[in-house]
């Protein structure tokens, strides 16, 4: 990382000068200021926002960063990420919003947990390149300083249109997640080449954005189109509850008219009635393994990229039909 002693030795002014050029202080004229604010630019110098902790060129402080808040998807995962984090002395930060990103090149924390859409791969390699640690949990980075925590999206994506069929379901829906998500994207490729296998399967995709709304818009759709018992690809059990809502207000049944099959096992999923068939895996491990292995690139130490294993919770929600 370039410091202002860089820049004063290419200036040939002391340290000093450098501090009081690039933070406008009057005693240094405008032509030496130029001169260095010129030669900053050259070396590509980024301010440093943890200078308390410039001895150590550490804080101590790992960010982690999401798309958003929304859903019941994320405790679980920061959980396992704290956990991880504070057994090894650092803290754990959660950021979200373009103007968060300034963190990582202002050196504000040590290294970061990437799953935001918000950042592009390109900015993320850059990142990489100028020696940033990060592990990225929503795309594939080939990069020595960059580490994939991946779910097996497939996996799950194929067990449940496997399940469904198994079942004698020859109807099927899949409610997809939004453009941008990896996750998504991953699950609804897996989803088509699964269908594939059929060639009897009458199938139907319908627009999501992983939120109960989503679900519930699906869910009407559904019902206007009814005319025998079909079966429900959820790409995540948030939509999956928004169609539970919705049908709740209708003559059909999830289980009967409607078999509704989701993905995350979040825990409120294992409350409602019948119980919701779901893809399951361990949302405080995902975390856990992230915050482990980002610890693992700051230490320099070797790490493979790892990806999450999933299982199939079978459920009430699905049930078998002639």
């Amino acid at each position: 990382m370039v410091s202002i002693k860089d820049i004063a030795k290419k200036a040939g002014v002391s340290i000093s000068t450098v501090s009081y050029a690039l933070n406008g202080n009057p005693k240094v004229t405008e032509e030496t200021a130029s001169k260095i604010l010129a030669i900053a630019n050259e070396l590509n110098y980024i301010p440093n926002a943890a200078a308390r902790s410039l001895k150590k060129q550490e804080t101590k402080i790992i960010g982690v960063f999401l798309t958003n808040y929304g859903g019941a998807f994320y405790g679980q995962l920061l959980q396992g990420m704290q956990e991880a984090l504070s057994m090894k002395g650092y803290e754990l930060i959660v950021c979200s919003g373009r103007e968060s990103h300034r963190f990582l090149p202002e050196r504000m924390i040590d290294g970061a947990i990437i799953l935001d859409v918000t950042f592009s791969s390109e900015e993320l390699i850059n990142y990489a390149n100028r020696g940033h640690k990060l592990v990225v949990m929503d795309r594939e980075l080939d990069h020595p300083n960059i580490n994939q925590v991946l779910l097996d999206n497939k996996a799950g994506a194929t067990l449940a249109i496997d399940y469904l069929v198994e079942k004698g379901h020859q109807k099927l829906y899949v409610v997809t997640g939004p453009d941008c998500s990896y996750d998504a994207n991953q699950r609804l490729h897996a989803a088509r080449q699964a269908v594939k296998r059929y060639g009897h399967i009458q199938y139907t995709e319908i627009g999501g954005n992983f939120n109960k709304p989503a679900g519930e818009h699906a869910a009407e759709q559904i019902v206007n189109e009814y005319t025998e018992p079909a079966a429900v690809f959820c790409l995540n059990d948030e939509m999956a509850i928004g169609m539970y809502n919705y049908l709740d207000k209708t003559n059909l049944r999830v289980g009967e008219h409607i078999h509704i099959f989701g993905f995350d096992n979040i825990e409120v999923s294992q409350y409602i009635r019948p119980r919701l068939a779901s893809i399951d895996y361990s949302e405080q491990k995902w975390g856990a393994v992230a915050a482990e292995h980002l610890l693992k690139l700051l230490a320099d130490e070797s790490v493979e990229n790892e990806r999450i294993y999933v299982s199939l919770i079978e459920g009430d929600s699905v049930k078998k039909v002639q």
